[in-house]
């Protein structure tokens, strides 16, 4: 099955380009779960009898990143009444310009790196330093919250296939609490976008300043 590893970690690096592309959020928010589904699995390809243990960690990864988180912000998303990203720090193009250059980079740092000797020939540390860079891309290119927090899920996507690598080596509990925290903190940031919406009409980032004194 490791055949198919590569092909998959190509459509997850596309989908980081659907992710900058576009300005639908319900769209972002199904590239987002799509993505995260695809990275759930991916241990299934990467390692050979991964054992109840893995199987109970791509079960985990699947439901929350596929199915729970994206849930959460799509309930966010109607809360707030919010469909479209209309006045992003730079342009969608000029986002997609960036996200090439910074999957180029990634590709062309990768080979610098002293990796195993089974993972040279593969995408994983280069769609991991890829994603890691749309998220940042999302995070600081965007306005509206519910996008940040995309673009948060999106880093945290690209830490995940990073630890692919070490995946018989990371204790289960530990990659179970990693995945926690991120619905935690998206949970919290969920709360934190409905205050935003609740006492200024809007959930652009940029209405914050109004809070200092």
């Amino acid at each position: 099955m490791a055949e198919w590893l590569d092909p998959l970690l190509i459509l997850a690096l596309a989908l980081n380009f659907g992710a900058l592309g576009v300005s639908r959020i319900r769209a972002v928010v199904n590239v987002v779960a799509v993505q995260g589904i695809l990275l759930g699995l991916l241990p299934l390809f990467l390692h050979g009898g991964i054992g109840v243990r893995g199987l109970l960690l791509v079960a985990v990864t699947v439901g929350m990143k596929g199915f729970g988180i994206p849930a959460l912000l799509l309930h966010a998303m109607r809360e707030v009444e919010i469909r479209h990203e209309v006045n992003p720090v730079i342009g969608f193009m000029s986002s997609l310009l960036l996200g090439a250059v910074g999957t180029g980079l990634a590709i062309v740092f990768a080979r610098t790196l002293p990796l195993a000797p089974e993972h040279i020939n593969t995408l994983i540390v280069p769609a991991s330093l890829a994603t890691v860079w749309t998220g940042f891309l999302m995070l600081t290119l965007r306005r509206k919250a519910i996008m940040q927090v995309l673009g948060y899920l999106l880093l945290e996507n690209g830490v995940f296939i990073f630890g692919l690598l070490a995946l018989e080596a990371t204790p289960f509990l530990v990659e179970v609490g990693v995945l926690l925290d991120l619905f935690t903190g998206v949970f919290v940031m969920g709360i934190i976008i409905h205050h935003i919406s609740r006492e200024f009409s809007s959930t652009s980032m940029d209405r914050l300043s109004e809070l200092k004194e």
